[in-house]
């Protein structure tokens, strides 16, 4: 078994190698989103979900993923795995 070494940069990534790399995360993290602290099996909880999502700032079918792989938008890092939620809200609010 190969060990992935973390960060990667997001943009080099294929498909296949992003669904790998949230693999990755989702085991480094225990199965719990970065940003709520949540199962990334269940939904997020009600305080990220009561957060308003200006929907027109993300692309059709940005839900359609319950599991995000967050990246840095200023230097291209992965940082982690995200509820597709908390993903919109870290974007929106958090700028990232």
């Amino acid at each position: 078994m190969i060990k992935i070494k973390l960060p990667v940069q997001y943009s080099l990534l294929s498909a296949k190698d992003k669904r790998l790399i949230r693999e990755e995360y989702t085991k480094t993290q225990g199965g719990k989103c970065m940003y709520c602290g949540g199962l990334l099996s269940e939904d997020p909880p009600k305080w990220v979900t009561d957060k308003g999502i200006d929907w027109s700032l993300f692309p059709e079918g940005f839900l359609e993923h319950p599991v995000h792989l967050q990246h840095n938008h200023t230097t291209g890092l992965t940082e982690g795995v995200a509820h597709a939620y908390c993903n919109a809200v870290m974007w929106q609010y958090d700028g990232r």
